[in-house]
C-alpha cells in the first residue's frame, strides 16, 4: 500500500538562497518550479537528489525557525554519505556550519550541519 516517502517540505525565509544552497552545495537538481495559486504560498520548487525530493515553498511572512530542536514535529532530514570525513571537509570548504561533529555509533557515523535557513541536516555513513 505505502511505497516510500515521496518528499519533505521546507519553508525557508529566503526562497532563492535555500534553492541555491540545496543545488550548489548539496548537489540537488531542480525537478520542477512553479508559481503557487494558493496564498500564503507564492512559489514551489521541487529539488531532487538521487530520487529523494525536497519541496521548497515560498510563503508570505514565514515564521522564524523554532528555537527548540526537541519540540513535537519533524526534526530533520538525513543525507547518507559514503565518506563522512570527505563530506565534512567539503561542507567546511563551502563555509557550512557543522553543528555536531562526527561521532561513531556502532558501525555507523553521524554528524549534523545547518542549511542556509538554520535547519538541521544529519549526515549518516553506514
Amino acid at each position: 500500500m505505502f511505497k516510500k516517502i515521496d518528499h519533505v517540505e521546507i519553508i525557508p525565509a529566503d526562497f532563492e538562497r535555500c534553492i541555491n544552497f540545496y543545488t550548489d552545495v548539496l548537489g540537488f537538481s531542480v525537478r520542477q518550479r512553479n508559481k503557487a495559486g494558493a496564498p500564503p504560498m507564492k512559489e514551489i520548487a521541487y529539488l531532487e537528489l538521487n530520487g529523494t525530493v525536497a519541496e521548497v515553498i515560498s510563503v508570505e511572512n514565514p515564521s522564524p525557525v523554532p528555537a527548540d530542536p526537541w519540540q513535537v514535529g519533524y526534526r530533520m532530514i538525513a543525507l547518507e554519505v559514503d565518506d563522512m570525513d570527505k563530506a565534512i571537509e567539503y561542507l567546511k570548504s563551502k563555509d557550512v556550519e557543522i553543528s555536531r561533529p562526527p561521532m561513531t555509533l556502532g558501525k555507523s557515523k553521524r554528524a549534523e550541519f545547518k542549511d542556509s535557513e538554520g535547519l538541521s541536516i544529519e549526515l549518516r555513513q553506514w
